[in-house]
């Protein structure tokens, strides 16, 4: 039996919610926007640099919308530095986690991008079902997963923590928007210093050539 086969409906997956927040980032969570979400391992961030970066944000006299927009880009540089364990490098997680993006595909989500990198992964898809739930259905099965392989894997991810709570999403606003979201998910493993080209990356839908072509018109989003 296969490692996915008992958990083929991991959670009841409910209503979209629109704007909501827990208290970490906001959410636009809706069945008509086309999402690019990330989501990363606990360990992927040094607490003493999300504090520092809190500090000096605090410090800087910017609206709020620029103070997110510059807390998402140095964090950005920071998990592309390959802070943590690192445990999707390995290839039977990154496996496992390509797995469980690829097994609801046309079913509760039309999944058109994705990139599992070392230490986060990156999606773009078309929710069919709650965005939330969604994102906890890959994190569930696969944090499980790859904690009951840590030590046989020498995976050296945190005791009892292989996800972090929260995710970051951004729903696409148009045509131009969908093709730098494409773009940006297939070039990480470049900017990375992981690989020389897109398609050499072989834990992403440029590599599995499954992204749909560029040109293809997606209809103007909304908020």
């Amino acid at each position: 039996m296969s490692d996915h086969s008992d958990k083929d409906a991991e959670l009841e997956l409910g209503a979209p919610r629109g704007w909501y927040s827990r208290g970490y980032v906001p959410h636009f969570d809706h069945y008509c926007a086309l999402q690019s979400i990330t989501f990363r391992l606990a360990d992927s961030l040094p607490q003493s640099k999300l504090a520092e970066l809190g500090r000096e944000l605090r410090r800087g006299n910017l609206p709020e919308f620029r103070k997110e927009l510059e807390k998402r880009k140095r964090i950005e540089q920071w998990l592309d530095a390959g802070y943590g364990c690192c445990a999707l490098g390995h290839p039977a997680v990154a496996k496992s986690v390509q797995d469980a993006l690829l097994k609801f595909d046309g079913v509760r989500y039309l999944l058109i991008a994705w990139c599992i990198m070392p230490n986060h992964v990156h999606v773009l898809i078309d929710p069919r079902e709650s965005l939330a739930k969604i994102v906890q259905s890959w994190k569930s099965y696969t944090g499980r997963w790859a904690l009951r392989k840590n030590a046989e894997l020498e995976l050296g991810a945190p005791r009892g923590k292989f996800w972090m709570r929260d995710y970051w999403d951004r729903y696409i606003r148009g045509q131009r928007h969908f093709e730098r979201v494409i773009d940006y998910i297939h070039r990480n493993p470049v900017k990375a210093g992981l690989c020389s080209k897109p398609e050499d990356w072989h834990w992403s839908s440029a590599w599995a050539r499954r992204a749909p072509a560029r040109q293809q018109p997606v209809q103007e989003k909304t908020p």
